[in-house]
């Protein structure tokens, strides 16, 4: 049998996905867990956003519809973009695409060359790595560490820049940390890019759920516009993790290519999905803000009841919906405390590297669940964290 094509050897999976699949089994045997592993809302779309969905098939929408997306729905995006991050974006420079990986697959298939290096900050979405290599780049991490409050150090991003360089991955808020990066941040990164005539892929699927100041979009800085590609989507911001539906905005010159690669993948995405997503966009029941109001009370009561664990120490994110926890303190390594949690205490969390080596101390947690489901996973942390509290008292 003739070999399977290289390119795939050299991706990865997704940690979060092989820890879902572990807890399904044990559910499946009898077990209680409590899944703390995936990034999804607890909630679901808007009812209007349903009923939309519901009138748009009886209406027979269910056709090919243009490759790039829907015009009304691109429009609607560029209007959305507008409202809430105060960016201009022509509804011709969006593309419709089913999902943010694929998006962002499509972003980095159409910019990178094979060698071409790609700054990607670490720990990071898993994809950042994985799909670099997979079009043949070179990822070159950055990283977020504790010392610098998970911020970039646009010293370090600068010092990594070679000849090779051709885009800069950035992610705020950021997953797995909750991080939203600083104005000074990323007018420097945005310097940087200008500076040395690079692209930048600004994954910005958390951008609706912060908890401090407004957001600033990577597009807001001087010279951003022509080499500033977003990532965005439904699934975080409006709870439509199953609907797989995303965009990216880029520059116009890029735009054809992106197009080039939807007519030989996947056609186009459902037309009825991309008239109910006009509504969510609009969110006339304010969906979105109630929602994220609520993540803020969960983010308070879980991120104190965590830093409670012994040898547990959590900061408390500036976005998204993720504790990322350092366990360094408990003298046990990430991939064994979540062992524990799951198989003994029946929480289901993340271990840090895999979002990279720099999260190797830490773990991730998604608090994207009940105050009450929150509440009981961390009793139940706790009434097996004596596995490891003798290595926290010695200390």
């Amino acid at each position: 049998m003739q070999p399977i094509a290289c390119r795939i050897s050299v991706m990865s999976g997704e940690g979060a996905l092989a820890v879902f699949a572990q807890a399904k089994e044990l559910e499946r045997q009898g077990r209680s867990i409590i899944h703390l592993e995936l990034g999804e809302p607890d909630f679901h779309p808007a009812a209007p956003v349903n009923d939309a969905l519901k009138h748009a098939l009886d209406d027979g929408k269910d056709r090919y519809c243009p490759v790039q997306g829907v015009p009304a729905l691109r429009e609607a995006i560029a209007v959305y973009l507008q409202r809430t991050r105060k960016i201009e974006v022509p509804s011709n420079n969006i593309v419709i695409a089913p999902g943010c990986k694929i998006a962002l697959f499509m972003a980095l298939f159409s910019l990178i060359e094979p060698g071409d290096e790609v700054l990607y900050p670490d720990p990071g979405f898993p994809g950042y790595d994985s799909i670099t290599r997979g079009v043949g780049g070179t990822p070159i991490a950055f990283s977020l560490s504790e010392r610098n409050h998970l911020q970039p150090d646009p010293d370090e991003i600068a010092a990594k820049i070679t000849r090779r360089t051709k885009a800069i991955i950035t992610n705020s808020p950021g997953n797995p940390t909750g991080t939203v990066y600083t104005d000074a941040v990323q007018r420097r990164i945005a310097e940087l890019a200008v500076k040395h005539d690079l692209f930048v892929l600004s994954d910005e699927i958390y951008a609706r759920i912060i908890y401090g100041d407004e957001y600033l979009s990577m597009l807001r800085y001087p010279g951003m516009e022509e080499r500033t590609l977003i990532i965005d989507g439904f699934s975080k911001s409006f709870a439509m993790t199953g609907w797989r539906l995303g965009y990216v905005t880029a520059p116009p010159e890029i735009v054809p290519a992106l197009k080039m690669l939807i007519m030989n993948t996947f056609t186009c995405v459902a037309e009825f999905t991309q008239y109910a997503a006009i509504e969510a966009l609009t969110d006339r029941e304010g969906a979105t803000p109630n929602m994220v109001a609520e993540f803020a009370k969960r983010r308070g009561q879980f991120v104190r009841d965590l830093n409670g664990v012994p040898g547990f120490r959590c900061q408390s994110p500036e976005g998204a919906f993720y504790a990322w926890v350092n366990i360094a303190e408990t003298g046990t390594s990430a991939e064994e405390i979540c062992r524990i949690m799951l198989e003994e205490a029946g929480v289901a969390a993340i271990p840090g590297a895999a979002f990279g080596s720099s999260g190797k101390e830490f773990v991730r947690f998604s608090f994207a669940s009940s105050m009450a489901t929150l509440k009981e996973a961390v009793e139940r942390i706790q009434r097996v964290s004596s596995a490891w509290q003798r290595s926290v008292v010695l200390k």
